[in-house]
C-alpha cells in the first residue's frame, strides 16, 4: 500500500512545512503509512527550525496521481494546493483558513479560528493521547511563533497562546527569544531574487471579478526592501501577465513595528478603495497590519462586493 501523504500549499510557509512534519508524525504514532511532503522551496525561517533540530526538509513533489492519497494541512483552496489534486483521494484536512471546498466524497475536516495550523494539531495530539516529543513540540511552537508573530499578530487566538505555552515547555525554550530569532533568521534578503522575495510567500485570490496574488515579505527594514521595487515591479507585471491577475500586492511587513507597506502592481482601484491609497501612489503604509488573512484579504473581499 502507498503511503499517505500530507502537505501543506505551495509556496510554503513555516506552518505549511511543519504541520506537514507534525501531523504526518502524529499519523504514524496512531499507525498509519504517512510522508510529509512539500510543494515548494523552503524559506530561510523554516530552514532555521531544520538547522535547528538537525532534521531534513520534507521531500518536495511536483504533483499527485491517480490513486493517490492525500491529507491538507494549513489550507484548502484548489488554487493554492497540489497540481492534479483531483485526480487523488483527500483523506483529512487540518486547516485554519476560510473554507472554499468541493469534493466528491465525504472528508474528515478539522477547521478552527485559530492563528495557526500547528495550534489545532497541538490539540488533536492531545485528544488522541499521543505523547508530544521534544522534537515535535520544538516544530509546532515554531510555526506558531511565525504565524502569530510571537502572539501579537491580530490572527492570535487564546488558544494559540495556550498551546504555544504548553509546547514552549516541552520544547524546554524560550518562546519570546527563539520566536525572535526565528522571525529575524527569516528575515534576511540580501541573498534573494526579486523573484524570490515576491514568492517567499504568495497566495492567488479573487476578489469579486479580479484576479490578485497577494504576496508577503517579513523584513527589518521596509526601505531596503523598496530599494529595489524597480526590480520587484518587473516580477510583479511578469507575473500579472503569466497568470492573468489584475494586480499584485506585496506586503512588505515589518516584524519589529508591526506595520506593513502595501505595494501594488496593476490595477490599484480597489486598493484605492479599500486602504486609501493616494491617487498615481505604488505603496501605501498600513500601521498595525501585518496579516494577511485578518487584515488584507477580508478587506479587499468585503470592497469587492
Amino acid at each position: 500500500m502507498s503511503k499517505i501523504l500530507v502537505m501543506g500549499h505551495k509556496n510554503p510557509d513555516t506552518d505549511s512545512i511543519c504541520s506537514a512534519i507534525a501531523y504526518a508524525n502524529l499519523k504514524k504514532e496512531l499507525g498509519f503509512e504517512v510522508e510529509a511532503v512539500r510543494l515548494g522551496t523552503i524559506s530561510k525561517e523554516t530552514q532555521f527550525i531544520l538547522d535547528y533540530l538537525s532534521i531534513d526538509a520534507p521531500r518536495l513533489i511536483e504533483g499527485v496521481n491517480e490513486g493517490d492519497k492525500i491529507i491538507l494541512v494549513d489550507h484548502n483552496e484548489e488554487g493554492q494546493s497540489v497540481n492534479n489534486r483531483d485526480a487523488a483521494t483527500i483523506l483529512e484536512i487540518v486547516d485554519h483558513h476560510k473554507i472554499d471546498l468541493k469534493t466528491s466524497d465525504p472528508i474528515n475536516l478539522r477547521f478552527e479560528t485559530v492563528g495557526c495550523s500547528s495550534t489545532i494539531i497541538s490539540k488533536i495530539y492531545e485528544e488522541k493521547s499521543v505523547k508530544i516529543s521534544k522534537e515535535m513540540a520544538t516544530v509546532m511552537l515554531s510555526a506558531i511563533m511565525s504565524d502569530t508573530l510571537i502572539f501579537k499578530s491580530p490572527t492570535c487566538t487564546e488558544e494559540d497562546v495556550v498551546q504555544g505555552k504548553k509546547l514552549a515547555k516541552i520544547a524546554e525554550l524560550d518562546y519570546e527569544k527563539y520566536g525572535k530569532d526565528l522571525l529575524i533568521a527569516g528575515t534576511s534578503l540580501n541573498d534573494k531574487t526579486a523573484y524570490e522575495i515576491v514568492n517567499i510567500d504568495s497566495k492567488p485570490f479573487e476578489f469579486g471579478s479580479q484576479k490578485a496574488l497577494v504576496a508577503q515579505v517579513n523584513t527589518v527594514d521596509i526601505s531596503a526592501v523598496l530599494a529595489r521595487k524597480d526590480e520587484l515591479e518587473k516580477v510583479m507585471r511578469e507575473l500579472m501577465e503569466k497568470e492573468g491577475y489584475d494586480f499584485v500586492s506585496l506586503m512588505i511587513t515589518d516584524i519589529i513595528v508591526n506595520s506593513t507597506e502595501l505595494y501594488v502592481v496593476g490595477d490599484k482601484t480597489l486598493t484605492i478603495k479599500t486602504f486609501g491609497m493616494q491617487e498615481g501612489a505604488e505603496t501605501v503604509f498600513l500601521p498595525n497590519v501585518v496579516s494577511r488573512k485578518k487584515q488584507i484579504v477580508p478587506q479587499y473581499t468585503e470592497m469587492a462586493k
